[in-house]
């Protein structure tokens, strides 16, 4: 084998680590994302539930 062709081999073979670790890191970041939209949300439905019972306490 040349040297130019195991340079290929190499560089074929480092590719898919780094798509994968880019994908891994993407799906963590989406994962914070909808952690942090879930707990907006919950919040919200609180509120609006501690809204409701001051109305039907009055």
């Amino acid at each position: 084998m040349e040297r130019s062709d195991i340079l290929s081999i190499v560089d074929t073979e480092s590719r898919p680590v780094k798509t994968k670790s880019k994908k891994r890191k993407w799906r963590e970041i989406e994962a914070i994302h909808d952690k942090y939209k879930l707990q907006r949300e919950l919040t919200e439905m609180d509120m609006s539930l501690e809204y409701e019972l001051d109305q039907m306490m009055r």
